[in-house]
């Protein structure tokens, strides 16, 4: 059996095909928000999982029609501010 503080296991991921399987601790990117630091998956799964997150939520946007040419152009930033029609606030004097 592998020594447990140097080895940890990689949780994989069904979705994408990632198969869980043990690694060296060295392999696992920094979590502060994990009870003991570490993230769940060793690097290389992660940037795969995190790139397959990516182009779902891409192909879902072409899907959708949100995105058509220059995605910056097209998205909003906000609601806009209502303005008060003229008047609509009463006399001040």
């Amino acid at each position: 059996m592998a020594d447990e503080t140097t080895v940890r296991r990689c949780i994989g991921s069904t979705r994408f095909g990632i198969e869980p399987h043990d690694a060296p601790i060295e392999e696992f990117p920094k979590q502060p928000s994990q009870e003991d630091g570490l993230g769940r998956m060793c690097r290389t799964h992660w940037n795969e999982y995190t790139r397959g997150l990516a182009r779902e939520a891409k192909a879902r946007k072409v899907a959708t029609g949100h995105v058509t040419g220059d995605a910056r152009a097209t998205r909003q930033r906000g609601r806009p501010i209502p303005t008060p029609a003229a008047g609509s606030q009463g006399d001040a004097g």
